[in-house]
Formats: structure tokens, C-alpha cells, sequence
């Protein structure tokens, strides 16, 4: 059993059963607290989202869910708000791409602004967190693919928030990443790339507090966090696969240690991403992405000086302890009589190990990443952006508003009344 704790307060799971949801729906109502879920109409079909929407359902204390959808037309918002039909609170199907929302971020260009995309995850937790955050004190985000989501997750992510006595601003997800259907490691991306890359850059530049606090996290990679509404407004959005990773640099820059924790979720399964033939493509991108922007991060807050010289050794170092990880996870394989395929492994080290070197020409070319600017630093350009934000998300489908109070009951707002602007009106 692990009792560990380090610079980053770990809530293990000691599976002792000790959960209780009317508890939980009780200690909702100390703090609000609205769920952020990021999604695309394609997982409207599959499993996982009907899972998710199943398993909350059973939280009446919470505030509201705001869903940031990518869709194509009106019809498929008005499928997704159907699909949430019957709640026990308020659901926000928040349309990210749609010609209201796209007309409102296009008008901020006049202020100097860039915050039009790229369309992906990072600007859907953007907008979304534009939207949730108006009228709550802590926000959760998980994806929509999880296919293990239980009751577990929402409780045991939230509760370090909700009683303010603990002193938690942030917390992250983390979790024994198994298929279920082999029953064989995920989370290649982090076993095989952000843990070694880590070690081998400690071991050029020392162990910088910036590298100890990001090995401090069992699973760097999480998509399942959690934070107060006064961080979150403060944080600039990474728009690109170097997301969470970027967002923990944000909340180093923010937050003390003191404040932040990881939580234990237990066995957790989810959409599994390819390797990519090409490197522009599956977790050969998303590993580039993240390298530009753990480097970055050691510009930011270390002044580390990057030069191509270093190359050669952040190669030999990485590919080593690549093939040092492959073999220990090989034998935490074999003694849980897990399958695993080392020869698979090593070929993704070697696969990850190519990608350092331009990933490092880039970097040289274009230091500055393209990052959405905080709410905070939006509000002192435009204090009613986030309201605005919020209408326009819910606009451009009222076509379909008679048919939809016709088929759903009538739930009500959890926004603040405000004038809306002529722009977005009817």
C-alpha cells in the first residue's frame, strides 16, 4: 500500500469504501460548483458519454453542467441538449463554433485580441470556463470519453475544493490507465515520453523546482482536474495537445505547492490515441507539443538558456532512460500477469526520441506559444465578454426553441439577467 506523500499532497485510494453520495450532494451546497465537460457530437455515439451522463445524474447539489460542444449545425446542439434532458440541474450545451460565438471572438480583433482558435480542446475549455465560471466558486473538468466513470470521480476530484478550510486552489487526476478490454498499460505518452524526457532534462539542468514540481505529478497528462473560480479566471489556455501540461505551468506560476493536490481515481480507461505514422500525427503530435511546451515552461519560470547544443545529449539521455522505463514497466507487467509487448515499447521510445530534435528547431524558431488569454486580463478590456460569451452559445438555434420546449421540461436559468447586446438578440 502506498502512504507516499511529496511536494505535490497525494489523496490516495485506500479502497475502503468510505464514499457516501448524500454526503457529497450536502457538501456540494458549500461551495457551487459547476462540471465542465469538452466534447464532440461523435460522442454522442458511443457509450462513454451516456455512462457520464447516467453517473451524474445522481448529483442534485450541484450547480450546473456546462457541456462545450463542437457541432455542425443547430440540430445537432438541439440532439445534445435532448440527450441531457431530465437532469437533477441546470445543462448548458454551450455551441463553441457556432455563428454567434465565432462573430463575437472575430469583434475582439479590434481590441487586439486572437482568441478565434485553433478550434480543439483547449479553446473549448476556454470558452467553457468563460461560461462556467460566471456564477460558480469551483469548476470540474472531465472528458467525455471516460469508459470506467463512476460516482467516485466527481467526489472525490470536487471535495478537496469544497470545504475551503483545506487551503486546495487546484486538483489533478490520477489513475492506472488499463485497457478493458486487454487489460494491458495505456498512457504511452506519459510512461514512455513525459517521464523520461523529465528525468533526462533534470539531469542536464539540474533539479530545477520547475521539474521537481512537474514530476511531482503522477499523471501529468490527466485530463480530469479541478480548481476554484479565482485561479481559474487567471489562467491562460494552452490551444494546442500541450494542454495540460501547459496548464500546470499556469498553475506553478499562480499557486503555491501548498495549494494543489492530486487525487487517486483508481482504474481508469478511456479513448485511445494511436502512435501516428507521420510525426504530425497521434501521439507523435501531441508528444512535439508537449516537449515546446515542458521547454518552454523552463524558459518561463527557470530562465533555462535553450541552444541546439544540447541536443545530442537530451537524445543519448532520453532514449536511455526510455529503455530503463520499458523495462521496468515489462516486469510491473509480468508480475501483475498483465500483457505487454515490449517490442511495441521500445519502438515508441525511438518513435518519441526522433521527435526531439525538431521539436528543439521549432522551439529555437518560434519561442512564444499561441496561448487564449486569461478571463481576468478579458474582463479589463471587456467586462461583459463572459456574458456575452454565454448568450451567444446559446444563440443561432431558435428555430428549434418551440419544438425543444415541446420535447423537454422548461429549466431554469443559473445566469444573471443581463441586457443582452443587439448583436445577439433575436
Amino acid at each position: 500500500m502506498d502512504f507516499q506523500q511529496g511536494l505535490i499532497t497525494t489523496v490516495h485510494d485506500y479502497s475502503l469504501g468510505n464514499l457516501d453520495p448524500k454526503v457529497f450532494n450536502r457538501e456540494l451546497g458549500q461551495r457551487p460548483t459547476t462540471l465542465l465537460i469538452p466534447c464532440l457530437m461523435e460522442e454522442f455515439h458511443r457509450p462513454a458519454l451516456a455512462l457520464i451522463r447516467d453517473t451524474l445524474s445522481g448529483l442534485k447539489g450541484l450547480n450546473k453542467l456546462v457541456i462545450a460542444l463542437s457541432a455542425d449545425c443547430a440540430e445537432d446542439v438541439a440532439h445534445a441538449e435532448a440527450f441531457f434532458t431530465g437532469m437533477p440541474f441546470p445543462v448548458v450545451v454551450h455551441w463553441t463554433n457556432g455563428p454567434a460565438v465565432r462573430d463575437l471572438l472575430e469583434s475582439m480583433t479590434d481590441l487586439g485580441l486572437e482568441v478565434t482558435g485553433p478550434p480543439g480542446k483547449g479553446w473549448a475549455v476556454w470558452q467553457g470556463l468563460g461560461v462556467a465560471c460566471q456564477d460558480s466558486e469551483v469548476v470540474g473538468l472531465f472528458d467525455a470519453d471516460i469508459r470506467t466513470f463512476g460516482s467516485s470521480y466527481p467526489e472525490r476530484m470536487l471535495r478537496p475544493l469544497l470545504d475551503s478550510s483545506h487551503g486546495v486552489a487546484y486538483v489533478k487526476a490520477f489513475y492506472s490507465r488499463l485497457s478493458l478490454e486487454t487489460q494491458a498499460l495505456q498512457g504511452r505518452a506519459t510512461r514512455l515520453f513525459v517521464g523520461p524526457l523529465l528525468a533526462s532534462l533534470e539531469q542536464i539542468f539540474g533539479p530545477l523546482p520547475y521539474l521537481r514540481y512537474l514530476q511531482g505529478f503522477r499523471y501529468p497528462l490527466a485530463g480530469e482536474f479541478a480548481f476554484t473560480t479565482d485561479l481559474a479566471m487567471n489562467l491562460r489556455i494552452p490551444s494546442d495537445w500541450g494542454l495540460e501540461v501547459g496548464l500546470l505551468s499556469e498553475v506553478y506560476r499562480h499557486v503555491a505547492s501548498s495549494r494543489i493536490a492530486q487525487v487517486d481515481l483508481g482504474l481508469f480507461d478511456h479513448k485511445h490515441k494511436g502512435l501516428g505514422a507521420q510525426p504530425n500525427e497521434g501521439l507523435q503530435r501531441m508528444a512535439g507539443e508537449i516537449l515546446g511546451t515542458v521547454l518552454r515552461g523552463l524558459m518561463e519560470h527557470e530562465g533555462c538558456v535553450m541552444s541546439l547544443d544540447q541536443l545530442p545529449t537530451l537524445e543519448v539521455l532520453y532514449r536511455r532512460v526510455g529503455e530503463d522505463r520499458v523495462r521496468q514497466f515489462g516486469l510491473d507487467s509480468a508480475i501483475n500477469r498483465l500483457p505487454y509487448d515490449r517490442h511495441s515499447e521500445e519502438l515508441s521510445v525511438h518513435r518519441f526520441a526522433n521527435l526531439l530534435r525538431p521539436g528543439l528547431r521549432r522551439l529555437m524558431e518560434s519561442p512564444i506559444a499561441h496561448q487564449l488569454p486569461s478571463w481576468s486580463r478579458l474582463w479589463s478590456c471587456n467586462p461583459s465578454l463572459q456574458a456575452d460569451l454565454g448568450r451567444a452559445g446559446q444563440a443561432d438555434r431558435h428555430k428549434n426553441q418551440l419544438t425543444n420546449l415541446i420535447q423537454r421540461p422548461t429549466r431554469p436559468s443559473c445566469r444573471t439577467p443581463r441586457k443582452t447586446p443587439a448583436s445577439l438578440a433575436a
